[in-house]
């Protein structure tokens, strides 16, 4: 008795000394964890404009998500040698499925450290989708682990429950360190988890599930235990076979907890889409202005993070800074979603009820032509269409013509013209006119030049009465460009008026003013408020 006391008390200091080493592991893990992130924050706070986002997401996030993966490899080798010592000790087969269990894992939380530790690598050349895929990897390993631990410990119950006698000698101290190990168990597990959750890696969270089921596992062999050493004190001896069945308990759970992870680590493997994400984000990205509908969405992940591809349909007449806005706005809000890299293609579509003149400069804009003045009206069931279409200076009429009557057949065939125009059908006038490329050189101004510039502000001035929309004309320039005089003038105009009748006004303006100056070649008025002029 006294040899078995002596063995019980040795037993006792070496789980206490073991159990010492554990709680320190994890408060050094606690530590470092809170230090980490400390120095973490500080440098998110300390940052300067230059450091890139993916500098930042490696300084901030790695540094935790290794230290928590670390702290569970030093977790699962103190767990481990108790569960052997137990195993040794005792005789369990559930004990032994535990150690079993225990160091797979010890492996899995090796090469999540390992994973945890590539997968926080920035992109390369190699890898221009970064490195996450990795993550996702090691929950595949680990699920294969997984499966073959509970193999093992079914086919071990069997033998015991139909085939082998096996003695177990199990105690109260067994017992105890074992419930001891389930506590160290739940906060390990929930430590990763947390981890897991702040910073979205799967490479910790698979880790959380596995640890997880320890949990269970160990409850279950906790009361094979406790129900094969009443069976022994009472002499129900049908209550040996408790640890087998507590194994094969540990098995279903182990099965049953590699099925979710293989599912999971499958669809990411394999580019599964999450469950609804497509839909959450056509829906928010067409709520967004400029944004008529959303076409596709295509989403990918890799680790913690997701690439989407979002086709969108925009307005075509809207402009090329324009679509760039609202690109960056998709980028931005699918951003606030969760974390991606965004891939936005554009498809411009003309809008329900889209305007004749939109339909028409949308037309002038897939051949690459510049369209102003562009005007329309109807005449017994006739309709004019009339515009100015700038092309290459250097163009020869011939070419020049020839583009200008492709743009006309193809606005005379627009679906909204042709509706608007009836059966009398649609005629279009074009004035070809030369897009400006050139940089002309601007002569030596003469006293002359000035002269004619005071006389031509003079002029405006006293049209005053003729114009009632006229209220002062100043800031006249006159210049000789390439031996052609060209004057420019600001003229204030009722602020009040709509911007047609103001384009009318300083046509006329101008058709007055080279009326009285036959040598001025070109006029250009620059229609403002008087408020402007005041300012």
């Amino acid at each position: 008795m006294a040899s078995r006391g002596a063995r019980r008390s040795c037993l006792l200091r070496r789980c206490n000394r073991k159990l010492e080493f554990l709680e320190g592991l994890s408060c050094v893990a606690r530590a470092s964890t809170r230090r980490a992130s400390s120095i973490a924050h500080r440098r998110i706070i300390n940052a300067k404009s230059t450091i890139s986002g993916t500098d930042i997401l490696t300084r901030t996030h790695s540094s935790p998500k290794q230290i928590a993966a670390l702290a569970s490899v030093g977790s699962a080798i103190v767990l481990l040698s108790l569960k052997i010592f137990l195993t040794v000790s005792t005789g369990s087969l559930g004990v032994f499925s535990e150690a079993l269990h225990s160091s797979l894992d010890l492996i899995a939380a090796i090469i999540t450290y390992l994973s945890v530790r590539v997968a926080d690598r920035p992109a390369d050349a190699d890898h221009t989708y970064g490195h996450g895929k990795v993550e996702n990897f090691s929950a595949f390993l680990e699920t294969g682990l997984l499966m073959l631990t509970a193999a093992y410990i079914i086919w071990e119950a069997v033998q015991r429950l139909f085939f082998l006698h096996v003695t177990i000698r199990p105690s109260l101290e067994a017992i105890g360190i074992l419930g001891i190990v389930l506590g160290i168990d739940l906060l390990r597990s929930r430590a990763l988890r947390r981890v897991a959750r702040e910073h979205a890696s799967e490479a910790l969270e698979a880790d959380a599930l596995h640890f997880s089921t320890d949990v269970w596992s160990t409850s279950a062999v906790i009361l094979g235990l406790v129900m094969v050493w009443v069976g022994q004190r009472t002499g129900l001896a049908w209550l040996r076979y408790a640890d087998p069945v507590a194994a094969l308990a540990v098995a279903a759970v182990v099965i049953w907890v590699a099925a979710r992870l293989g599912r999971r680590t499958a669809d990411a493997l394999l580019d599964t889409a999450p469950a609804g994400l497509q839909e959450r984000v056509a829906r928010a990205v067409e709520e967004l202005d400029g944004v008529l509908s959303t076409e596709r969405v295509r989403v990918r992940r890799a680790g913690n993070r997701h690439f989407v591809d979002v086709t969108v349909s925009i307005p075509r007449a809207a402009s090329f800074e324009q679509v760039h806005a609202i690109s960056d706005e998709v980028e931005r809000r699918v951003g606030e979603m969760i974390p991606a890299d965004v891939m936005v293609h554009m498809e411009p579509r003309a809008q329900a009820g889209e305007h004749v003149f939109d339909s028409i400069r949308a037309a002038a804009q897939r051949r690459g032509l510049a369209v102003h003045d562009l005007s329309a009206h109807q005449l017994d069931g006739d309709l004019f269409v009339e515009m100015h279409v700038e092309v290459d200076e250097h163009l020869s009429l011939r070419e020049a013509h020839r583009q200008a009557t492709e743009l006309e057949e193809e606005v005379r065939n627009l679906p909204s013209l042709t509706r608007t125009a009836g059966s009398n059908g649609v005629e279009v006038n074009i004035q070809i006119e030369p897009l400006g490329a050139h940089i002309a050189t601007v002569d030596r101004t003469s006293d002359d030049l000035r002269g004619l510039a005071h006389n031509v502000e003079s002029f405006v001035n006293g049209l005053r009465g003729e114009f009632d929309a006229l209220r002062d004309c100043h800031d006249v320039h006159v210049q000789k460009v390439e031996r052609k005089i060209q004057l420019s003038c600001h003229c204030a105009m009722d602020g009040s008026l709509p911007i047609t009748v103001v384009h009318d006004v300083t046509a006329r303006l101008e058709n007055r003013v080279k009326e009285r100056f036959p040598q001025i070649s070109r006029v250009t008025i620059h229609p403002e408020p008087p408020e402007a002029v005041e300012a």
